[in-house]
């Protein structure tokens, strides 16, 4: 229709798209993806790095054009309707927090640990001691300078380092947006080597997005432009590889529109800055970017994509019995981002 966008052609697809699996053709095309699920995923070490950089190393001023000051690449969490993205971005660093029930003194891994925010958060508020380890040149390299500005390096650090090759002790994971490239075939790994360095009475929560209608397989196109080798797996694919490493689930939470709000402000600041972004590369480029976020936002609304948030621990007295000890601790912590200036403004 005259004056329609791409975001509104693809909205009408997806909240049609539950008639097309009655069909044949389409039951038999979901079939054959999921049949070389585990083939397209395949994950070692190298290829990490590689499928990493196709979409993390486009470098730092593209993405500084739509995503929040913070530069946080994942599901922000909207507390009410009039939240700015950069309120709501600050709110997923302080529930994420809450949940960690972190201490000072605490030896703190984040896994995936991107422009560094959720890193630097934990160090600031609650004094603890952080390593971060990303594949990304682009993200470690800027991540430490915000460690060196913002007077934390003393204890918040990043590494340019896949997980796996990690052997020290920590209190507490964290891994926010990584785990969806971790891969199926390496999810029993991915646990285990969490199971493997945390300690006894240690916590992990693991933030990713996650698919509320079973296995499925990763949207092809995604894959070849966007992001090679990702996955968003279904908890019936996650939980029996936490079981198997040994580790209990002690609390997951379900996001389920967050995502889709956050698409639509990165997408709005994206449209809104388009042509600096085509200057980066070029309108083929910009055209392709507008589909992903577009499409990413109606598969969060209508197409059975959400967010998971699971807390994992060693032991059963390594948490509180009940969940209320996190509001309380979101209450303490935002004290004391009101008493820190950086994250004062950072909220306005």
């Amino acid at each position: 229709f005259p004056g329609s966008s791409v975001r509104d052609f693809l909205n009408l697809f997806s909240v049609n798209r539950r008639s097309l699996g009655t069909q044949p053709y389409q039951r038999l095309f979901g079939r054959v993806q999921r049949s070389f699920k585990r083939l397209q995923q395949a994950n070692p070490v190298g290829q990490a790095q590689k499928n990493v950089a196709h979409h993390y190393d486009l470098g730092n001023d593209f993405y500084k054009l739509f995503l929040d000051r913070g530069m946080q690449y994942s599901c922000a969490y909207f507390q009410s309707d009039d939240n700015t993205l950069e309120e709501a971005q600050l709110n997923k660093l302080r529930l994420i927090a809450s949940k960690l029930s972190l201490g000072p003194g605490q030896k703190v891994l984040d896994i995936g640990s991107g422009w560094g925010d959720m890193a630097l958060y934990i160090g600031a508020m609650t004094g603890s001691d952080v390593t971060g380890v990303t594949l990304s040149k682009e993200q470690h390299a800027l991540a430490n300078a915000k460690a060196q500005k913002a007077g934390l390096s003393d204890r918040v650090r990043f590494e340019l380092r896949d997980y796996r090759d990690l052997n020290q002790k920590f209190d507490r994971i964290v891994s926010v947006g990584m785990f969806e490239h971790v891969g199926v075939s390496y999810y029993d790994a991915f646990f285990q080597k969490a199971a493997e360095i945390l300690d006894r009475e240690g916590v992990m929560l693991l933030h990713s997005i996650g698919r509320m209608d079973g296995p499925g397989a990763a949207n092809p196109w995604i894959e070849k432009y966007i992001f090679p080798g990702s996955y968003a797996p279904a908890l019936s694919e996650v939980l029996p590889s936490i079981e198997r490493a040994g580790l209990m689930v002690t609390d997951i939470e379900i996001l389920r529109l967050h995502y889709a709000e956050t698409l639509k402000a990165w997408r709005e600041r994206f449209m809104a800055r388009r042509a600096e972004a085509a200057r980066l590369y070029d309108e083929r480029f910009c055209r392709m970017w507008e589909i992903y976020l577009a499409g990413s936002e109606v598969a969060f609304r209508y197409c059975g994509l959400m967010v998971f948030q699971i807390q994992l621990t060693k032991s059963l007295t390594a948490v509180p019995l009940t969940r209320d000890y996190i509001g309380p601790r979101e209450t303490e912590l935002r004290s004391k981002e009101l008493a820190r200036s950086n994250y004062r403004v950072a909220a306005e």
